[in-house]
């Protein structure tokens, strides 16, 4: 039986998470939970689940889940230091890591400092010290297993194949719910609009990103790192359907593709489960009632998220981590009311723009820069209002 800890347990790929757990209760069995501040969601699932770690990052938050809590048989963490504290913890086998955002990367280090085997659903870590990470993963020889349903697909499509033989990998993407919107119309989008994909269940963060098609973006960088392959080998094609998760391409022309349904708990599954395949609740494609499967070019222009990752992706260096702090600040602005969602990219653009690259740089310089472009988004989003 593995004993697994979530990070994240809150949010949606935290919660499907823990039903996928509860479903095998004789393979998997939870033995930590993490959370932002949302200790409501948090007190039930210890009721349901029992861990024998928790952790609270938001302090005052913590305190009130203690004063709700029986601590006999838990161990209560506070803070980032007790996130990173907790992660070491030697009862745990595997972590699921769904806490979003660059706050993910601390805690992903130390968990594979302590050799934990990770199912990774955090794109931003990688996109700011993918190098740091793979190579202390490979030093530490622990597993980390994509949970993104695209990373997923990938890691799935290249398991056993001969990756010197790879031409291309082709990341899909739905389009997101402004897809068919006209470039004027996204100054006035409003946040609601934003946040109703038309085909996934997203928190609120990653939401916006799928609007933006920054997520996409992001994932370009991701996917870089977790198959060290270079950005011109990585393709993005518009797949309404979310079908198709993504697909590679070898030498020989042959395409591997992986299909499901879009429900994010068939790759947390197989990320929980791997090597072994579990039945599934999920449901089965029917291909007989399906209409079609269409693909379509990115739109650049009107989505210029898209220009902007690729270019931190060939530049390298510190870019990544000042294109994902500027990103994360420019959409949590968007998510106050503060900033509308075409300036997301011009934020983005413009602290790109001032930046001066560190190549290869360390994580006290990663930490620095993506410090630096906080300070420098927030600075020039308050002098536009």
């Amino acid at each position: 039986m593995q004993r697994i800890a979530v990070l994240g347990s809150t949010g949606s790929i935290g919660q499907n998470s823990l039903e996928v757990i509860k479903n095998f209760p004789e393979e998997f069995r939870v033995i930590g939970l993490s959370a932002n501040s949302n200790i409501d969601i948090l007190y039930r699932q210890i009721k349901s689940h029992r861990p024998g770690l928790v952790c609270v990052k938001e302090p005052q938050a913590a305190l009130k889940l203690k004063s709700r809590l029986d601590l006999k048989n838990i161990k209560l963490f506070m803070g980032q230091e007790g996130l990173d504290e907790m992660v070491q913890d030697k009862h745990i086998d595997k972590i699921v890591l769904a806490i979003s955002g660059s706050g993910a990367l601390s805690p992903l280090l130390k968990a594979i400092d302590s050799c934990k085997d990770i199912a990774l659903a955090n794109k931003e870590a990688l996109v700011m010290a993918g190098p740091i990470i793979m190579d202390r993963a490979a030093k530490k020889k622990i597993k980390i297993i994509p949970v993104d349903s695209e990373q997923s697909a990938i890691w799935q499509c290249l398991n056993g194949q001969d990756k010197n033989k790879l031409n291309n990998i082709y990341l899909t993407a739905s389009g997101g719910p402004l897809r068919r919107s006209r470039k004027r119309e996204l100054k006035n989008v409003s946040v609601s609009r934003v946040l109703n994909h038309p085909r996934w269940k997203m928190g609120k963060k990653i939401s916006v990103d799928s609007a933006t098609l920054m997520n996409k973006g992001l994932e370009v960088l991701e996917t870089m790192h977790l198959f060290n392959v270079p950005p011109e080998k990585i393709k993005i094609i518009i797949h309404p359907e979310a079908i198709i998760h993504s697909m590679v391409e070898f030498v020989d022309g042959v395409i591997l593709a992986q299909l499901s349904d879009t429900d994010m708990r068939i790759p947390i599954q197989y990320a929980l489960s791997y090597p072994a395949r579990l039945s599934s609740r999920a449901r089965s494609i029917d291909f007989y009632k399906l209409k079609g499967l269409n693909f379509q070019k990115p739109d650049f222009k009107k989505f210029p998220c898209f220009g902007l990752a690729y270019m931190a992706a060939y530049e390298g260096g510190t870019l990544p981590t000042v294109l994902n702090a500027t990103n994360e600040v420019s959409v949590d602005e968007f998510l106050k009311g503060r900033l509308n969602f075409a300036s997301i990219p011009k934020i983005i653009n413009r602290v790109l723009d001032k930046h001066h690259k560190k190549n290869n740089p360390d994580l006290e310089e990663i930490l620095k820069a993506d410090d630096w472009a906080r300070k420098e988004a927030h600075k020039i989003i308050e002098n536009l209002n």
